[in-house]
């Protein structure tokens, strides 16, 4: 049975492209079904599904993330990126190795990709042409809109209530139903889950290393493998390192 991991922040989209799935690939084993793109990293690691379906828009790690990590992860996953963006991308997709879906899914699109997975030999892309694909659209996408990424929060520590400037945060940890921010000074606590984190934090400055975790790229001094292929983040201000889930060690190969 082919095995398959779709990846959809919008639970009605990814509902509907599950409902799709289901009819025209009836044989498909659907092994996860992410909200965003670290949960949908570790499931590809874990599961070696045959097929991604990967929201390029996510939370935490973008689909084009996602996929430049899976040479390292899962190199035999192929990729199908789903995009509400326009021809510019589209272009880029038609000259590439992965397929694409355009929002909202429609039934005769899917069917179509869906006949190509089952010709096409059980093997991703060419890791050179994936490489240059994602490098194009990396490019091209961040033209579009997103809003400003939060600057300043305040959070708890005791009976005091904190305004910490985002940049001055070393990283954020999950704590239950809490979120530990971590700066030079010391620890607070803020009454948001990690993962609402994820959408509002500047991508470019703020990774997620761990499903518990994200860090300030600003504040790393240096990322090291130990013995079992694990990262160790050491921080520049912190005492403490910091552990990387193996998956997401492919997103420091270029720093």
């Amino acid at each position: 049975m082919t095995k398959c991991v779709v990846a959809e922040d919008e639970a009605l989209l990814r509902e509907s492209l599950l409902g799709l799935l289901a009819e025209a690939w009836p044989e498909l084993e659907v092994v996860a079904a992410c909200e965003d793109g670290g949960a949908a990293l570790e499931a590809i690691a874990a599961h070696q599904p045959d097929v991604a379906f990967l929201d390029i828009r996510m939370p935490g790690l973008t689909g084009l993330e996602v996929a430049s990590a899976l040479a390292e992860a899962s190199p035999h996953t192929r990729v199908v990126f789903v995009t509400a963006y326009d021809q510019y991308a589209i272009d880029a997709f038609e000259r590439g190795a992965v397929d694409y879906l355009l929002k909202p899914v429609v039934r005769e699109r899917l069917l179509a990709t869906v006949a190509r997975l089952r010709q096409r030999a059980p093997a991703g892309a060419d890791p050179a042409q994936l490489a240059a694909l994602l490098q194009q659209l990396g490019r091209a996408l961040p033209a579009a809109s997103r809003q400003p990424p939060l600057v300043w929060l305040t959070a708890s520590s005791g009976a005091e209530t904190r305004l910490i400037m985002v940049d001055d945060v070393a990283y954020f940890q999950s704590d239950s139903k809490y979120t530990v921010v971590m700066t030079q000074q010391g620890e607070s606590l803020l009454r948001k889950p990690i993962r609402e984190l994820l959408d509002v934090l500047d991508p470019d400055i703020f990774k997620q290393i761990h499903r518990s975790t994200i860090v300030n790229l600003k504040a790393i001094a240096s990322v090291a493998r130990d013995e079992s292929g694990r990262g160790i983040v050491k921080l520049r201000t912190r005492p403490e390192t910091l552990s990387v889930s193996q998956p997401f060690m492919a997103l420091f190969k270029n720093m």
